[in-house]
């Protein structure tokens, strides 16, 4: 055989080759372009907004050792009393969590014939909220055994003070607080500290008396 057919031979094999392999080339080329444009008709897909994630130790609740206030309670502690908050108002406090950004703002009143009154207030600085609030479910406290009665105020929404309550003993005390972050009021990225505030203001409460 001669030089001339072994070449005519393999230039024909090459050119068979090389035109399967430019096949496989346009076949891979043309599942891309329909994957692409497939991929692109697809309706976008929101994703929801991610918060920072908030790990708080395990804690427990001592007394405010308050000796000079007409009333006591137990208070968490990750927390602390700053009493120094009004001097002309006496009794007055707020209760500090550094760590969630966080005030219960409590205020203190002595009851002179006026127990409709502050009541009336309590309920109307509620419902200063009610243009933010989704809803504001309450739920009524009686402890007779230590003369402690009240309400509390579940306020739902994106709402500046997302708890506020108030207690009396009917003849002589009334007292009223606000729970408040310093940060701006988004109900879905404060849910984990509202429902750790929530649980330490309910202890709060049960553990609440007259002096």
């Amino acid at each position: 055989m001669s030089k001339y057919l072994h070449f005519s031979i393999f230039c024909s094999n090459f050119v068979a080759d090389f035109g399967k392999t430019m096949q496989k080339l346009v076949n891979i080329v043309l599942v891309l372009a329909v994957v692409g444009l497939c991929s692109c008709m697809r309706p976008a897909q929101p994703r929801p907004y991610g918060y920072y994630r908030i790990d708080v130790p395990a804690y427990g609740y001592q007394p405010t050792r308050l000796s000079d206030y007409p009333y006591s309670f137990e208070v968490a502690d990750i927390a602390y009393i700053d009493t120094k908050v009004d001097n002309s108002e006496p009794y007055w406090l707020d209760i500090v969590y550094p760590s969630l950004n966080a005030r219960i703002h409590c205020s203190y009143k002595p009851i002179k014939g006026n127990l409709g009154k502050l009541t009336d207030e309590s309920i109307r600085f509620v419902f200063d909220h009610a243009i933010k609030a989704d809803a504001i479910p309450e739920q009524g406290y009686s402890n007779p055994e230590q003369h402690v009665y009240g309400v509390y105020y579940d306020l739902e929404g994106n709402t500046a003070s997302p708890v506020q309550f108030f207690l009396t003993d009917s003849t002589h005390h009334f007292f009223r607080a606000a729970l408040y972050y310093n940060a701006i009021p988004n109900a879905d990225s404060l849910a984990p500290v509202n429902s750790i505030m929530r649980r330490d203001i309910h202890h709060l409460i049960e553990s609440f008396q007259w002096q």
